[in-house]
């Protein structure tokens, strides 16, 4: 027995190690989810604020395409966009969607690699880039590819960003530590994906780039629009009357 313990002692301490850890991480994955839960006292904007997004910009044309109420529900928003943009006489092709809401603990599952492999994609590759914007910014965001069917035959590719209170995040580390700082710390979270799909038209390095050209130019404009909106809200009093005179004003 006495010639078994040295041998044991590192097992015991990588086991109390591990519980201890365990420990913390439990402890502060509960704050956090306490902060995130915290009440808001932020009013969401409207659908109808977020269709300002014009339907045209540079060579892009869009077009809205309606979901399915369910699957609205599910994403737990306060509004949305999802439309589709061509150019190029449609032989480049994007899906814009954008999920806004107000409430950072409704948005943080929703990402690709959990929602897209839970609908059954296989999850190809990811990487992390900076685009470089017209306003001299730069934007963080992650690229995805993903497949699916007999063969792999259905492929697209996926680029998605966040805007956390007019600041871009390419994923939910800047959302998760302004929720660190408590309720009201966070005012909005915006959620933006842009997918291609991979043809015998389109690669898959094609479609890459095609979505990073569209995320390049449209992010200025859709970071405007939330600060805009935000910029103008009234105040809860009037915000009611507000709402029954606004109407989308993207152009067509």
């Amino acid at each position: 027995m006495k010639n078994d313990s040295p041998n044991r002692r590192p097992v015991i301490l990588a086991g109390v190690a591990a519980s201890f850890l365990m420990l913390v991480f439990g402890i502060g994955y509960r704050g956090l989810a306490a902060r995130l839960a915290a009440p808001v006292n932020t009013t969401a904007l409207s659908a109808e604020e977020l269709r300002r997004l014009p339907l045209q910009f540079g060579s892009w044309r869009g077009q809205e395409v309606p979901l399915d109420e369910a699957i609205v529900r599910a994403t737990d928003t306060d509004a949305y966009i999802n439309r589709r943009y061509s150019r190029q006489n449609n032989l480049e092709s994007v899906c814009l969607y954008i999920a806004y809401g107000v409430k950072p603990r409704d948005l943080m599952p929703h990402r690709p690699e959990v929602c897209y492999t839970g609908s059954g994609w296989t999850l190809m590759d990811r990487s992390s880039m900076e685009l470089p914007l017209s306003d001299g910014m730069k934007l963080p965001c992650s690229t995805f590819q993903f497949s699916r069917g007999a063969l792999n035959t259905e492929k697209v590719v996926l680029l998605d960003y966040y805007i956390v209170d007019g600041e871009y995040c390419g994923d939910v580390s800047l959302l998760r530590s302004k929720a660190w700082r408590g309720a009201g710390a966070v005012r909005y979270v915006a959620q933006v994906q842009v997918v291609a799909s991979v043809t015998t038209n389109l690669t898959a390095d094609s479609a890459a780039r095609v979505v990073s050209a569209f995320a390049a130019e449209s992010a200025p404009l859709i970071c405007t629009l939330f600060e805009s909106a935000e910029d103008s809200q009234p105040s809860d009093e009037g915000r009611s009357d507000a709402n029954s005179t606004l109407g989308g004003t993207g152009s067509g």
